[in-house]
């Protein structure tokens, strides 16, 4: 009997099943997460120390041991395979499973820790249990949620990215970058500030801080109650008080001018840390049409502006008015910042009017002027500022910005919108340095238009929704305030046309386009 080949790709099936060492080492991993499962059910283990040691080994252990048999005997070079064919990467059920148990788990995480065992007056239960004794021995207290999230949010990185490492190991950026949020993520975000924790006494106290974390990305870090630690913490309260200033008007500008946003976004972030390694399965899912892309930009700076507005509320609400004992009163806050809102407005249109698109200007015009109007409306007039309630704009954007955006929406739906939700739509961070990466930073993606063969990996898996090819087809370079320098699309590129640069100001954003017969009419150069 005859049988009828439906497959018409060249290369074969997709492979279908794991091997046997990928099975054994998914079997050790799904150990680890049961023994976190059955502590969420109040499962008493004698030996928390021993359990918990031997859980988080077990994920690790298994998720590198998949990493190493699923790639450890094959060539150097792009290994996506299948990536359509496969449920979880796909917006299968198991993209849905995965996606939905993300979600619930951030639900719970930031409104009901209850349910994870986190007793505020007592001793913990659950899940929140297991980790005390790691918690008690890094900073010297029980667990909370934040605790137990944020290692395994840390574990997540590590493992993951020693898979990310070992499926790019053949491109040099991609290992060193991986490496740079490994460190950043084990070392700033989570043993550094635990371990601060430990300086603290009844006469001193320092907030938690992540020294990664930059304003507008750390929103809360000019509250009250983190200014008042800070300053009571004397010198080095006040350092770090210092530095998270100096990060927003001195290191971030320099580090953007000379390297673009890549520096944060996939060198340093935590964010962008679990978006490219765990996230990595997912990156092809992005959105690639030219309405996200609309959307994308009206959303983000939505977002930046709200958190210019609900930052500038909170400071104001706490500063005083007697000039004579404060030199930083209210009057002068406010003259500051429409003084700083002035001049990058001013400098923008003055400078680089030509380099923005007419709904840009228009958009940066109007937010201008809703910006100043609310401020001198407050000035002159005396009402409450910006017509809400400070505690109302900070508690507003706690909630659906830091919360429901970042960390429900963000993660919890890689499986279905791709890896970086949150970075490419919400983060007013990321807003803050593709602003100055499109128009005053050096680095661009520069192409080789004539080795282009249209093959479309760039543009697949581009995390960030863009369309690479259509400018490595015409040769033109890459300067998009969206683009986070993750080098994939150098990196899956078979011709070598993609080349991440830093170089002048001077026609960065000018197209150098080769003839493409769509573009121009042959004709006429025919006829000539």
């Amino acid at each position: 009997m005859s049988t009828v080949q439906r497959n018409m790709s060249l290369t074969g099936e997709p492979p279908k099943t794991i091997n046997t060492q990928q099975k054994l080492a998914s079997a050790i991993g799904l150990i680890g997460l049961a023994v976190l499962f059955l502590a969420l059910f109040n499962i008493n283990f004698p030996n928390k120390t021993l359990w918990l040691t031997a859980s988080l080994i077990a994920i690790g252990g298994g998720t590198v041991w998949f990493s190493i048999a699923a790639y450890g005997n094959k060539h150097e070079g792009i290994k996506n395979d299948g990536v359509y064919f496969k449920s979880l990467t796909s917006k299968g059920f198991w993209a849905w499973v995965l996606g939905i148990t993300l979600t619930l788990y951030y639900v719970v995480l930031y409104w009901f820790p209850q349910y994870l065992g986190l007793v505020q007056d007592g001793e913990n239960k659950g899940l929140v249990a297991l980790f005390d004794p790691l918690s008690k021995f890094l900073n010297g207290g029980p667990a909370s949620q934040w605790f137990v999230y944020g290692t395994l949010y840390t574990v997540a990185i590590l493992a993951f990215g020693i898979k990310f490492i070992l499926k790019y190991r053949h491109n040099k950026y991609e290992k060193l970058r991986t490496y740079s949020v490994m460190f950043f993520q084990l070392g700033f975000a989570f043993l550094i500030p635990e371990l601060m924790q430990r300086l603290n006494s009844d006469s001193f106290s320092l907030p938690y801080y992540d020294l990664k974390n930059i304003w507008p990305l750390n929103y809360y870090n000019f509250e009250q109650y983190r200014v008042d630690q800070f300053i009571s913490a004397g010198d080095i309260g006040l350092a770090l008080l210092i530095f998270g200033i100096a990060s927003i008007f001195i290191i971030t500008p320099i580090l953007t001018y000379k390297y673009g946003k890549r520096w944060y976004c996939s060198w340093v972030c935590g964010c962008g840390g679990l978006a490219e390694t765990a996230g990595d399965p997912f990156r092809h899912l992005s959105d690639k049409r030219q309405i996200a892309w609309k959307v994308e930009r009206w959303v983000i700076h939505s977002v930046l502006v709200f958190v210019v507005l609900m930052t500038t509320a909170v400071v104001h609400s706490y500063l005083g008015d007697d000039s004579s004992k404060y030199w930083l009163t209210k009057v002068v806050f406010l003259i500051s910042v429409a003084v700083i809102l002035t001049a990058v407005f001013a400098g923008t249109f003055i400078f680089k009017r030509e380099e923005l698109q007419k709904d840009a200007r228009y958009g940066a015009i109007g937010y201008f002027v809703i910006i100043i109007s609310l401020i001198g409306f407050h000035y002159f007039s005396g009402k409450t500022l910006f017509l809400f309630e400070a505690e109302t704009l900070r508690q507003s954007y706690g909630f659906l910005i830091g919360a429901v955006f970042s960390g429900v929406i963000g993660v919890g739906f890689y499986p279905i919108f791709g890896s970086r939700v949150w970075c490419r739509f919400g983060c007013p961070m990321a807003a803050i340095l593709g602003f100055q990466q499109r128009l005053f930073s050096r680095f661009r993606i520069t192409t080789n238009g004539g080795q282009c063969i249209s093959c479309g990996n760039c543009s697949t898996y581009c995390e960030m929704g863009i369309d690479v090819r259509a400018y490595a087809q015409k040769g033109e370079n890459i300067v998009r305030s969206s683009c986070v320098g993750c080098g994939i699309c150098s990196a899956v590129c078979p011709r070598g046309v993609l080349k991440l640069e830093n170089g002048p100001l001077e026609k960065r954003i000018d197209s150098n386009e080769i003839l493409l017969g769509n573009d121009v009419d042959l004709m006429k150069y025919v006829n000539n």
